[in-house]
C-alpha cells in the first residue's frame, strides 16, 4: 500500500489538474458555467459599411454578452452595442438593473445594412439563440432583465416583426412570450460590457455559435425566395386593408381606374403587398388605357406564377406572386408588340411601390441597376 502522505499528494495533483482543465468561470449571478473561449471569426470586419444606409433594431435575449457577440457575426451587421432598454428609470447602471427593479431589459442595438440582410432574416437569426417560451430567464440567468424582446422605432418594421414571430409560433404548441414593443429608450451599458467576450474570451455565455450562417455572401439577393415570408391569415387580416386582403387572398378585382398605381409612373419597383417580394419595374410599366396598372413583363420570370383561370365563363391566365401566393391579376397577349406583346394587368391593391431613392434603405439595393 502507498503511504498516506503519497496518496494525499496524488489526490491534490488530480484535483488541481481537473480544475485547470475545466477552466470554469463564474457568471454574473455566481453560477459556474463552462468557458466559451474561441469565438468564431467575424465576417463583417472585412466589409466597409461607411457608405451604407444602416437601420437599427433592438433585441433582448438574456445576458447581452453572448447576444452581442452572436449578432455581430451575422453577415450584414455593421455594429452591435450592449445596453438597457424599456425600463422605468433614466441612465441606469448595471447594479440598478440587477438589483433595483428598474424594469430595464439587457438588450443590444443591432445596426445592419438592409442591402446585405433584411430584417426578417436578422430576426430569424435572433430566434435561433433564444428560448422564446421562457419568461424572464435565459440560460442560467433569472430575472425580468433577462426577458426576451424585440423593440423597434420604425413603424414599417412592425409588420415584418409580426410575420417572423408568426412563423416562429408555428414551431410551438405554447405561446411565445418574446415581447414586441416600440423602443421607449435605450441606454448604453458601461464600457466594460461592450464587446465583453472579445475582451474576456473565457467569459460566461449562454449562447451557442453553432447556428451562425456558414454561407456568408456580401449581399443577399433580392430575388432569393427565402427572404420573403408569408404571414398567417390572422396577421394578414390585421395588417392589410379590406380591399388588399380581398384581392390578394380571395382573388378579387378592384374597380377600373380606382387603383393608386394606374397612372403612376415614378422610377422604382413594385413589390408584393403581402411579402415584399419584388415583382415589377417602372421600366416595364405602360399606360394600357384599361384602368389597371399594366406591365410588359415581371422583374424576373421566377417571381410570378401563371395559372389557367376559367371563372366567369372565360379562359384567362391568372398571375400570382411566388413567395406569397398572392393573386395579382391576369396576363393578356394584347400588349404593345415593341414591348413583347404581353400585358400584365395587375391590381394596385396587390402592390406596394418602392421609389428608386428608397430601394437601398429597404433592402433592394442590388436591383437599382435594373431601373433606368
Amino acid at each position: 500500500m502507498l503511504p498516506a502522505i503519497l496518496v494525499l499528494l496524488l489526490l491534490t495533483v488530480i484535483i488541481i489538474s481537473t480544475l485547470a482543465g475545466d477552466d470554469k468561470n463564474e457568471n454574473k449571478n455566481g453560477v459556474i458555467s463552462m468557458n466559451n473561449s474561441g469565438l468564431p471569426e467575424n465576417p463583417n470586419k472585412s466589409i466597409d459599411y461607411s457608405g451604407s444606409e444602416l437601420r437599427n433594431i433592438w433585441l433582448a435575449g438574456g445576458c447581452f454578452w453572448g447576444v452581442e457577440a452572436y449578432m455581430a457575426r451575422v453577415p450584414g451587421v455593421a455594429d452591435v452595442t450592449s445596453g438597457y432598454a424599456n425600463g422605468n428609470t433614466e441612465n441606469p447602471t448595471y447594479e440598478d438593473v440587477c438589483y433595483n427593479n428598474t424594469g430595464h431589459a439587457e438588450a443590444v442595438q443591432v445596426s445592419y445594412d438592409p442591402a446585405r440582410i433584411d430584417l426578417a432574416s436578422l430576426l430569424t437569426e435572433f430566434f435561433k439563440i433564444i428560448d422564446p417560451l421562457s419568461l424572464n430567464k435565459q440560460g442560467n440567468d433569472r430575472g425580468s432583465q433577462y426577458r426576451t424582446g424585440i423593440y423597434y422605432q420604425e413603424e414599417q418594421d412592425l409588420d415584418v416583426i409580426r410575420q417572423v414571430v408568426a412563423m416562429e409560433q408555428k414551431k410551438y404548441s405554447r405561446e411565445i412570450v418574446t415581447e414586441v414593443e416600440p423602443l421607449k429608450h435605450y441606454y448604453l451599458a458601461e464600457e466594460y460590457h461592450q464587446d465583453y467576450l472579445e475582451k474576456n474570451p473565457g467569459g460566461y455565455c449562454h449562447v451557442s455559435f453553432d447556428t451562425l450562417p456558414t454561407d456568408q455572401p456580401d449581399e443577399l439577393p433580392s430575388f432569393e425566395q427565402s427572404r420573403y415570408i408569408k404571414p398567417d391569415q390572422s396577421v394578414l387580416r390585421s395588417t392589410l386593408t379590406k380591399e388588399q386582403y380581398d384581392i390578394t387572398q380571395n382573388s378579387g378585382t378592384e374597380y377600373p381606374g380606382s387603383g393608386i398605381y394606374d397612372q403612376h409612373f415614378e422610377k422604382g419597383i413594385y413589390v408584393d403587398i403581402v411579402t415584399g417580394e419584388p415583382l415589377f419595374s417602372s421600366n416595364d410599366k405602360f399606360d394600357a388605357g384599361c384602368g389597371w396598372p399594366s406591365f410588359s413583363k415581371p422583374l424576373a420570370d421566377e417571381v410570378v406564377e401563371e395559372n389557367v383561370d376559367k371563372k366567369f365563363g372565360m379562359v384567362r391566365t391568372e398571375v400570382r406572386s411566388r413567395a406569397g401566393d398572392s393573386h395579382l391579376g391576369h396576363v393578356f397577349t394584347d400588349g404593345p408588340t415593341e414591348l413583347g406583346g404581353l400585358r400584365y394587368c395587375i391590381n394596385s391593391a396587390a402592390l406596394r411601390f418602392v421609389p428608386i431613392e428608397e430601394m437601398e434603405s429597404e433592402g433592394y439595393g442590388d436591383l437599382i441597376h435594373l431601373i433606368k
